[in-house]
């Protein structure tokens, strides 16, 4: 039984919400991201990627992780292809593509995501990808 738009925007449950995330992101709504992040909340893109390191606060993730994207790749996009779901533990099969604006290189590279959600939102993210792809569709 599928929910409703109104009931989806407003549902706590650790896939919904791991869902807006990724609806934000890929329309560049990044009000209605922050809006699925904790105010403590800890984000670690991988070591090895572009912008490796651990953000905090939805507005630190944000301006260091989706503007710096934005700023580098055309059409970034995370596709969420498969979710694996355990309480609060979300595992997102995922694939990005885009093209980077520097060199004209394009990616489509397989990933994984984790997130922790709690009380309805994203406490807590870690990334999983080939980061020589990425490098590599940069130089």
């Amino acid at each position: 039984m599928g929910l409703s738009g109104s009931d989806f925007a407003t549902s706590t449950a650790p896939r919904d919400v791991v869902r807006r995330q990724y609806l934000a992101s890929a329309a560049g709504d990044l009000e209605a991201l922050r809006a699925t992040l904790s105010p403590d909340v800890e984000w670690t893109e991988m070591a090895g990627f572009p912008l490796a390191g651990t953000y905090r606060t939805p507005e630190g993730v944000t301006a260091n992780v989706m503007l710096r994207l934005a700023a580098d790749w055309e059409d970034w996009t995370a596709h969420d292809d498969t979710y694996v779901v355990d309480g609060e533990n979300v595992v997102v099969l995922a694939r990005y593509s885009a093209r980077n604006k520097a060199t004209g290189k394009s990616i489509a590279v397989r990933v994984a995501h984790h997130f922790v959600v709690r009380g309805g939102r994203i406490v807590r993210f870690e990334q999983f990808v080939d980061t020589a792809k990425v490098r590599d569709a940069m130089r």
